[in-house]
């Protein structure tokens, strides 16, 4: 059994994986790397054929976004190859530096408890800036906003090495994961209902809630260009993040009897955002936020079947941010983490 298996999701990525694929490799430290197709319809698996040899190409029927595409990656890997201890899903438009692994494994091997990690994510064009997809680690705020040690909202930090140390915190990012494997497996992998956006904070909270732990490695940096599948002026990307937003707070949400309200102002505050999204005449991205939340409401039986599941399977309460993220920025003025 191999010890990592390194595997990258791509989607029509032909460009990525010329560009950051050598280094990929380069830096592998031996352990094998997978590029799992999600049935692209540009030339990306001859041109992984015919040009990276080593790698080990996995085609998948059907792209079922990032969630699903991960899900029958690596349970094919875990059924054809053998397996692994762990997992690292690097974007395909995810530069890696030399020893980007060693920390981030040496942190798993020494703590059993961890279940996900990630390295710092810095900018691919701004490269002594964090980048939005996870920066230094992320956490959620008790209405569900997310935000991360070096990025809140439109907010990047220089990287100074201020957070160069490990610790804990609430969600890794999809961008460059690390998983222990049995635990993916054992929790039914990502919620192949998300698609692609905030899958991998739904998974943080549910491993946590099983009694592991989610970490950031100060040791390890990689850089991110972002946007690479679906880009951030697209109205698909906010109608993926608000729905899925949504979806996860419900279901992981505690059971503390403040449910419905935090939905509903989460609801009205969600409604106020395409207030920015109006002044700068982005009607598309409205209207993404109205479908996403009727996709919400249709959804409200399977996800209350799945907030039941959950309930009974957990193991610890698991602690948000106990702030408003929201007030803390726009009237308070808290822009850096450190501020929070």
């Amino acid at each position: 059994m191999d010890t990592l298996a390194i595997v990258i999701l791509n989607y029509n990525g032909q460009p990525f994986l010329a560009k950051f694929l050598p280094t990929v490799l380069a830096n592998a430290d031996g352990h094998p790397v997978y590029v799992a197709d999600s049935a692209s319809t540009d030339s990306s698996v001859p041109f992984l054929k015919a040009n990276f040899p080593a790698v080990r190409v996995i085609e998948l029927p059907r792209n079922e976004g990032y969630a699903g595409g991960y899900n029958l990656a690596l349970e094919h890997i875990r059924t054809h190859f053998g397996g692994a201890t762990y997992y690292v899903l690097p974007n395909s438009d995810i530069e890696v530096t030399p020893g980007w692994l060693s920390p981030v494994l040496d942190l798993l091997k020494a703590n059993p408890t961890i279940a996900a990690c990630q390295p710092k994510i810095r900018s691919y064009a701004q490269r002594d800036l964090f980048e939005h997809a996870g920066a230094a680690g992320g956490f959620v705020d008790w209405l569900g906003y997310v935000f991360c040690r070096g990025r809140i909202f439109a907010t990047f930090e220089t990287d100074h090495g201020q957070y160069d140390d490990n610790r804990q915190v609430f969600w890794a990012t999809g961008a460059c994961l690390f998983m222990r494997a049995d635990v993916f497996h054992e929790t039914g992998g990502f919620d192949g209902s998300f698609f692609a956006h905030m899958e991998e904070i739904d998974w943080c909270w549910r491993v946590q809630r099983l009694g592991y732990e989610v970490w950031a490695c100060g040791q390890s940096t990689v850089y991110h260009v972002g946007g690479g599948t679906l880009h951030k002026s697209n109205p698909h990307k906010t109608f993926l993040n608000y729905r899925n937003s949504l979806f996860m707070l419900y279901k992981n949400w505690p059971a503390d009897g403040w449910l419905w309200p935090k939905i509903m102002l989460r609801l009205i505050l969600d409604g106020a955002s395409s207030i920015l999204f109006l002044q700068v005449g982005q009607w598309r991205d409205v209207w993404a936020i109205i479908r996403a939340h009727f996709s919400f409401y249709g959804r409200l039986p399977q996800l209350h079947a799945q907030r039941k599941l959950l309930k009974t399977q957990q193991t610890k309460q698991v602690k948000l941010y106990p702030h408003s993220l929201v007030w803390k920025y726009f009237a308070e003025g808290k822009k850096m983490f450190g501020e929070m």
